[in-house]
């Protein structure tokens, strides 16, 4: 046969496992999507808008300290964002293995059913988090410094 097929799920318990899956899956990808955003700033010194960080006054030792607590504060959430990546990785693969002894014929293409339409919602998530990242590049040309 050429083509994909469409694959109807009839029992409403096999669909709600099914969008488990596909929920954890996308979870786990938007989750590296947030490291790699967090990272980037990190790498080229972009504060992102969700770090509000304010010191009074405009003296040498306040920048340092919010330079400081920046840098801190993106550091603490990539620790967190791997903690959570390691945790859904452990959900997806015990899921995974569930559904595929379950399933055992036609599981890849259901994977690959699931796989097609994140996907296209992950092309969208990335695209939009690189025109933020561009936003918030252009307003912070003046970063913090290491």
């Amino acid at each position: 046969m050429h083509g994909q097929q469409n694959i109807k799920i009839c029992n409403a318990e096999q669909a709600k496992h099914l969008y488990r899956y596909k929920n954890i899956k996308t979870k786990l990808y938007k989750c590296k999507a947030t490291i790699w955003y967090n990272k980037t700033c990190r790498i080229k010194h972009v504060t992102p808008r969700y770090i509000n960080i304010k010191v009074s006054g405009d003296n040498k030792r306040g920048q340092n300290t919010k330079n400081a607590a920046i840098r801190h504060r993106i550091s603490q959430e990539l620790k967190f964002q791997y903690a959570k990546k390691q945790q859904l990785n452990e959900q997806l693969h015990k899921t995974h293995l569930e559904f595929a002894t379950q399933w055992t014929t036609i599981w890849q293409m259901i994977q690959s059913k699931i796989d097609s339409k994140i996907q296209q919602e992950m092309e969208a998530h990335y695209n939009h988090l690189a025109k933020k990242w561009t936003n918030c590049y252009k307003t912070n040309q003046k970063s913090y410094k290491i």
